[in-house]
């Protein structure tokens, strides 16, 4: 049994910090929110993101960080990625008083906003090596309904250290959780975020009432610039056809659990983006990877058309329509080119 400190009781959070509950492990979850831990301590429920989903009797919430830690053997980051070098930090203080040294792991999805830098890269700057062991990223097709309903699901746990990963990878491994182990921390993180992106694309397709056809040259050729730009940055290209890669993208461009998703089809469907981010509630993290993938790409010189497209239609407002007649109407070319 490990003691595991869950950070951010998101419906992402809240479920993985029930099922390591549930495979024996002794837990608690901590989040800003006074009343939200009161309510997953005292109710077992954490309505506003798992509506209806009753949590674990067992599991515990707090508002308070240094509670989260004591003790921790393992410690889950689950914030959104633009929290995560801010929460690290007051992590370092707590981990630093305590004098532990656990595992890091985070599960979000994006890439740090201004920096462009992947979560795993964020948390090694912030965090020296006295106060942690290995960094392990968790990550691939996983909605947390899902999850929380017990359907079959497999994930990838990288780390550059092997050792670390099959730690993590036994912790969650369970009759309907199955994890694998990468050391390509690079290909996970960026498959992770970039899908993000083509994500809202395959949204704004089915909002405009695109068909089957259209959706699944989006998440092909979708995939390919994922992969060039991961490569770019020292990916292993077979990452990508794996649970991080393709799965992780079919996951998120056919499912209605998909914020990412939902936010496209909104723009499809004729809303503006200030409104559709009102509307969702909570973090779409593809907005603002959208961005990085597009300066990134510009930096490296690779070539991104399709986010290309879906960066002009979020921040310069240009129009889906026109954007998607500019892709189609583009010189022929070799399809592995």
């Amino acid at each position: 049994m490990k003691r595991i400190a869950v950070l951010g009781a998101g419906s992402w959070g809240t479920v993985l910090a029930n099922l390591l509950l549930k495979n024996g492990h002794e837990v608690t979850l901590w989040t800003h929110k006074p009343a939200q831990a009161a309510e997953i301590t005292q109710q077992h429920t954490n309505q506003h993101y798992l509506p209806d989903f009753v949590l674990e009797p067992e599991l515990t919430a707090t508002a308070d960080l240094k509670t989260a830690l004591v003790g921790a053997d393992v410690v889950l980051f689950v914030v959104p990625t633009n929290a995560t070098r801010e929460v690290a930090k007051k992590v370092v203080a707590g981990l630093t008083e305590l004098q532990q040294r656990p595992i890091i792991v985070h599960a979000s999805k994006g890439l740090e906003q201004q920096t462009h830098k992947r979560l795993s890269e964020v948390l090694a700057e912030e965090m020296p090596d006295a106060t942690r062991q290995a960094i392990v990223v968790l990550s691939g097709p996983s909605h947390a309904e899902d999850v929380a309903a017990g359907d079959i699901t497999s994930l990838t746990a990288a780390s550059n250290d092997l050792a670390a990963a099959e730690t993590i990878q036994q912790l969650f491994m369970n009759d309907y959780f199955r994890v694998y182990t990468n050391t390509d921390v690079i290909g996970v993180e960026m498959g992770a975020a970039l899908k993000n992106v083509i994500a809202i694309g395959a949204g704004a397709l089915h909002g405009l009432g695109y068909g089957d056809n259209t959706k699944a040259a989006l998440m092909t050729r979708g995939l390919a610039e994922i992969s060039r730009l991961g490569v770019a940055f020292g990916a292993e290209p077979l990452t990508f056809i794996g649970l991080s890669g393709v799965g992780d993208l079919i996951v998120t461009c056919t499912s209605v659990h998909s914020r990412n998703w939902r936010a496209g089809n909104q723009l499809g469907q004729g809303e503006s983006l200030a409104a559709v981010l009102k509307n969702m509630g909570m973090v779409v993290e593809g907005v603002a990877t959208t961005k990085a993938a597009y300066e990134l790409a510009q930096q490296k010189h690779v070539d991104m058309p399709i986010t290309t497209a879906i960066y002009h239609v979020l921040y310069e407002q240009k129009d889906i329509g026109t954007e998607i007649a500019t892709l189609m109407k583009r010189a022929g070319k070799m399809e592995l080119a």
